[in-house]
């Protein structure tokens, strides 16, 4: 049961038993252009090898004997019990991965327990993301250079419900995707010899494209219109979002928005102190999962400068790169109060829709339940950078983390979300 009380779904016979089946699955049911518009990076992908690598060279110690038999992976985050210290975050174009993806994976979510942080380049329109399971949703918010249409957006998700505002930031312009380039990814579709050869070779997917249409930007064309044909997806971006936005927008969102704030993309710890004048609540400690900035740092190697410099005054989320258990663990250890998935539930998506989505978070979970305790953790709060062996600088062998990342404990408690 999660802290609420809830059950939560358990594992599911017959489905993938972790998030790299997951992948290699997906992978072989997407066409080649749509596995690649998940699965790719920006420019040589160098920040996309970074993520994992990054997270593969912190070693987790367990610790034996130690009494476990009451451990709980639940936790509070802006006062709202979750199951785990997860969250979906945004992915655009979830649709191209599974029909009505979005809805899919706001269900799988509240049955799991967890959030759901709707896209503003969703396949869904905001009305039936808020309907779709009872479970806690977020917005997520592009600065358009229009900004009226940024603050109609707003208001619909307060209106509808919403009950947090994730507003990313790390798309001045969009990065580079080669893949996309030389796949030909557009919107809408264009159909090239290669791409219908790649139908036929994915006759389920196309089935299901064919009976449901293909998918759209729905929030995106409901506020700004017919949508211009462009190359690729980060073309179509690059038209739409503002290059200008700074700390004053944000400043103006915090007067409007009366829920948790959240700003996503960030990088650069120098940021938090203008970030805690504003009344922002969380930041998510971001490289955009490698499609941004090519050559960026892992966001789990910044991660504790971050803490160190918000301390208890803010949430820190983190994402890009996490696909396990261990993964989860990791960041806690670092300082991170949760964790934001992207690529582990779209693989699950594109493999069997909601069923995948769940079975994606019950293997997750339980991935995170064994770490706990095998590390003598019985709470998430309770992990710590001494339960880490970290490479000295050089990368050289591992050794013990002389300094132990302020922890933040279930805070802060803003609002129910």
């Amino acid at each position: 049961m999660d802290k609420a009380g809830a059950e939560v779904p358990g594992e599911i016979a017959g489905l993938p038993q972790s998030i790299e089946d997951f992948r290699s699955l997906a992978c072989r049911r997407l066409p080649r252009f749509v596995f690649d518009f998940i699965d790719g990076g920006s420019g040589s992908e160098d920040t996309l090898a970074e993520n994992r690598a990054a997270l593969d060279r912190i070693r987790l110690v367990g610790s034996a004997p130690r009494d476990v038999s009451a451990c709980s992976p639940a936790i509070t985050l802006f006062g709202e019990p979750l199951s785990m210290p997860l969250i979906i975050g945004p992915t655009g174009l979830a649709g191209a991965a599974w029909p009505r993806g979005d809805l899919d994976l706001a269900r799988a979510a509240s049955r799991c327990g967890v959030p759901f942080v709707m896209s503003s380049a969703a396949t869904a329109s905001m009305e039936e993301v808020a309907a779709a399971g009872a479970g806690p949703k977020w917005f997520q918010l592009y600065l358009f250079r229009n900004r009226e249409v940024s603050r109609r957006l707003v208001e619909r998700a307060a209106a509808l419900g919403f009950r947090a505002l994730e507003v990313t930031v790390d798309n001045a312009v969009p990065g580079r995707r080669l893949r996309d380039v030389r796949n030909g990814f557009s919107l809408p579709f264009r159909w090239s010899p290669a791409k219908l050869a790649s139908l036929l070779a994915h006759p389920r997917w196309s089935l299901q494209m064919a009976r449901a249409g293909a998918p759209r930007l729905e929030v995106m064309a409901a506020e700004l219109g017919r949508l211009a044909a462009t190359d690729t997806i980060a073309e179509l971006m690059q038209s739409q979002l503002d290059p200008s936005v700074g700390w004053d927008d944000i400043d103006r969102i915090r007067d409007a928005w009366r829920g948790p704030l959240i700003v996503k993309g960030m990088m650069d710890p120098a940021q938090v102190r203008r970030a805690v004048e504003i009344g922002v609540d969380g930041l998510v400690v971001s490289n955009h999962g490698g499609r941004q900035l090519d050559g960026a740092v892992a966001s789990i190697d910044i991660l504790p400068e971050f803490r160190a410099e918000a301390g208890r005054r803010l949430a820190l989320l983190v994402d890009s790169g996490f696909r396990s258990g261990s993964d989860i663990a990791r960041a806690l250890a670092r300082g991170a109060d949760a964790v934001q998935v992207g690529r582990a539930t779209l693989y699950a998506l594109a493999a069997a829709g909601e069923c995948g989505v769940v079975q994606a978070l019950a293997v997750l979970r339980r991935e995170f339940e064994v770490v706990q305790m095998l590390m003598g953790v019985r709470r998430p709060a309770e992990f710590t950078r001494s339960m880490l062996r970290e490479p000295a600088a050089g990368n050289g062998p591992a050794v013990r983390s002389e300094r132990a990342g302020a922890r933040q404990q279930d805070l802060p408690t803003v609002m129910t979300e």
